[in-house]
């Protein structure tokens, strides 16, 4: 990573905000999030194909219990009290998220409006937040005649 794009890496995992994931690398990340004393978290929603995978893709990522809800408010309610149980604050990194696939489409600008009111919500509470979102185009078409792979396994096929 050169010098520079460090510097700016570094002062956003200073004071929040959304860092674009195709100029970086989780794994740079991560590491300098838990050097700077930020809890890295990561969410990879590559099969979630509705609005309620994603959610609890997230919620998993967060270690939220089991009772979370699934809608937006959940969400909020799940990041912002993850965030709270964090000495400084977190990074949320979201991996493959379907973004181009039309029936998520409203959901991933849903989800990006949560992370903008997370970060409003970081700075009231004197706490750091920083997410990425890797934006991938849509899930392919499903073979006819094949399952899903995780009905396929459970099958023993």
């Amino acid at each position: 990573m050169s010098k520079k794009s460090e510097n700016t890496l570094t002062k956003i995992l200073s004071s929040g905000g959304e860092i674009k994931a195709d100029a970086r690398k989780q794994e740079d990340v991560a590491a300098l999030a838990e050097e700077m004393g930020l809890t890295f978290f990561s969410a990879d929603c590559d099969k979630a194909r509705n609005r309620s995978a994603i959610l609890r893709a997230l919620a998993k990522a967060v270690d939220y219990p089991v009772f979370f809800g699934n809608n937006m408010d959940a969400l909020l309610d799940c990041l912002g009290e993850t965030l709270l149980d964090q000495k400084k604050g977190m990074v949320l990194w979201i991996k493959n998220l379907h973004s181009g696939d039309p029936t998520l489409a409203d959901d991933a600008r849903d989800i990006q409006g949560i992370l903008n009111d997370t970060l409003e919500f970081a700075a009231d509470k004197d706490r750091v937040f920083v997410y990425s979102i890797e934006h991938v185009g849509k899930h392919s078409d499903p073979e006819p005649g094949v399952a899903p792979a995780p009905y396929a396994e459970s099958q023993g096929k």
